[in-house]
């Protein structure tokens, strides 16, 4: 049986080596558009800085591997111009035929270069090759570059700001969207945004690009930045117009339609990576979420299902994409998963949230850093999305929030999760219990929330200890310590919204606790406590600032 396979990036690498490793008698063709194959298309960023400063070190697996270990044939710069699914053959670059039994679309995407003036201007990169990223590094070098401008803040373009500034170039980031990482929510990413601007970056929000200049760009705002280097990161498309020209169904966004054992409309033609529809976990919807790990699942699968196919064995199936990702902002690390608040919206899904601030680790263990965790639900406690941001232990958190997820879990399994302890990394009550136990607390009604936004014309109890009161508060809050809201409880309007906090949110709850049994209803925890506050509050001044000046 002969396997070509269009596409030599992580899921048609990956389904070429796991077919090899099931038929040692099959023949497998790969045929890659470039002259690159298996690249660590992630690590780009990092190489762009020497970060990673061996270029081999980004090529995951060279061509030779494909011929000497695993007898795979790899024909670099071999484009496929054309499908005919009825003779099973396609054409390479318009110039010879090859004919298959069965045929792997993994035709991965392409970053967007939207038709703006100058665009095209020798000063102006994407990053999605490694050829890119050696221009990127030549321009630096050469051009003896100064000042550095980003478009897009997504992962891609958060990580390029970073490791500019890590050359050592004034950065500036332009983003459309009112903040970075659209996949976080406003009240977490205040984090990465104020690291970024304390290492030095100028955040620009809510404007885009008019021209790109010689040597500056202007904004639709009308400012103009100086930018001798310029990173285009605004997002990728799927690459199927070859999937398109030969009729195969497509779904949003112009993906490839595939089933859940990664077939496409045409029953020997399979298809995965970024350039197909997926569905997502949380919704089941059809979805556009072009990441590695998924591609080389999905790789993997169409190799199974090949071998299944032919020995007329049992298929695999793909289980739904959850976007779980993590991002490091200098010493800080990001990580989502699920759904975030505005999506939640756009669906027209209920949901509670939480937020939590505890320890990466025991607290009484020298080096304990602080870890937020946010978490969406719903009402019957199933989980909807997380994210968290700290400085250690970030995605072990959302990775076991993503497993639980993935395993159909929901509150109550955060609450069981038996997690490794020991004090230099994590507590007896791990903060993936903690989340859940607060959550569960809220579900049994034991306490009510309450965010940054519900602090406005809301009356403010500060519960920490006088002193800390002293030293600084929300601006409006009284001071009652918690140790005193027994005794002065009388103090507290029952009339009226009133929101407690403390430092992160734990003692607020208690004081929550005491009111709620002495008869009130009125009163709320700050999740997050002032912490949070401070950290958003910073963001939100420091934002606008740049609305006079870049």
């Amino acid at each position: 049986m002969k396997t070509i396979i269009v596409g030599g990036g992580a899921c048609g690498a990956s389904c070429a080596a796991r077919l090899r490793r099931l038929d040692e008698n099959a023949q497998i063709i790969i045929l890659e558009a470039t002259d690159e194959i298996s690249i660590a298309n992630c690590g780009l960023p990092y190489f762009c800085s020497d970060i990673i400063d061996d270029r081999e070190n980004m090529i995951v697996a060279k061509p030779a591997i494909f011929s000497d270990l695993l007898n795979i044939e790899v024909r670099l710069n071999s484009k496929v111009t054309s499908i005919d699914r009825n003779s099973k053959k396609v054409v390479v670059n318009n110039d010879y035929e090859l004919s298959y039994d069965n045929l792997v679309l993994a035709l991965g995407a392409s970053p967007v270069i939207p038709s703006i003036e100058g665009i095209r201007n020798d000063n102006v990169f994407t990053v999605r090759t490694l050829n890119d990223a050696d221009r990127i590094k030549a321009f630096v070098k050469y051009t003896k570059a100064q000042n550095a401008l980003v478009i897009g803040g997504g992962f891609i373009g958060v990580e390029m700001t970073e490791n500019l500034i890590e050359l050592g170039l004034n950065t500036t980031l332009v983003e459309l969207a009112p903040q970075i990482l659209l996949n976080i929510d406003p009240d977490m990413v205040c984090f990465a945004q104020n690291e970024l601007r304390e290492r030095g970056c100028h955040l620009v929000f809510n404007d885009g690009v008019k021209a790109f200049r010689a040597k500056e760009v202007e904004l639709q705002s009308g400012k103009c930045i100086k930018a001798d280097i310029i990173i285009l990161a605004i997002g990728i498309k799927p690459d199927t117009e070859l999937a398109m020209h030969c009729g195969l169904e497509l779904g949003i966004n112009n993906t490839i339609k595939v089933n859940e054992y990664m077939q496409t409309s045409v029953c020997d033609i399979w298809a995965g990576g970024d350039s197909i529809q997926v569905k997502d976990l949380v919704t089941d919807a059809p979805a556009f979420i072009p990441m590695a790990g998924p591609a080389n699942r999905q790789g993997r699968i169409i190799a199974d299902n090949i071998f299944a196919s032919i020995h007329n064995r049992k298929l695999t199936s793909y289980k739904n994409s959850q976007g779980t990702a993590v991002i490091k902002v200098f010493d800080k690390t990001v990580a989502s998963v699920g759904k975030n608040e505005r999506q939640l919206r756009q669906l027209n899904i209920k949901y509670l949230k939480n937020i939590i601030q505890s320890n990466s680790h025991a607290g009484y263990y020298p080096g304990a850093t602080p870890l937020v965790i946010k978490l969406l639900f719903t009402e019957e406690g199933k989980i909807l999305g997380a994210q968290a941001v700290g400085y250690e232990g970030v995605e072990k958190r959302i990775d076991v929030i993503s497993s639980i997820m993935r395993s159909g879990g929901g509150i109550q399994e955060l609450i069981d999760s038996e997690l490794c302890y020991a004090p230099p990394y994590s507590s007896a009550k791990d903060p993936v219990n903690i989340i859940g136990m607060s959550s569960q607390n809220i579900l049994d009604g034991l306490f009510k929330p309450a965010f940054y936004d519900d602090l406005k014309d809301a009356v403010l109890v500060d519960v920490r200890p006088k002193n800390a009161y002293d030293e600084g508060t929300i601006e409006g809050a009284i001071s009652i310590p918690a140790t005193e809201i027994r005794k002065r409880y009388n103090e507290i309007p029952r009339d009226k919204k009133v929101v407690i906090f403390c430092r992160r949110g734990f003692t607020s709850y208690v004081a929550c606790r005491i009111l709620h049994q002495l008869g009130f209803d009125n009163v709320l925890s700050f999740c997050g406590g002032k912490n949070l506050y401070n950290v958003l509050t910073k963001d939100k001044i420091q934002q606008a600032s740049t609305l006079t000046a870049v």
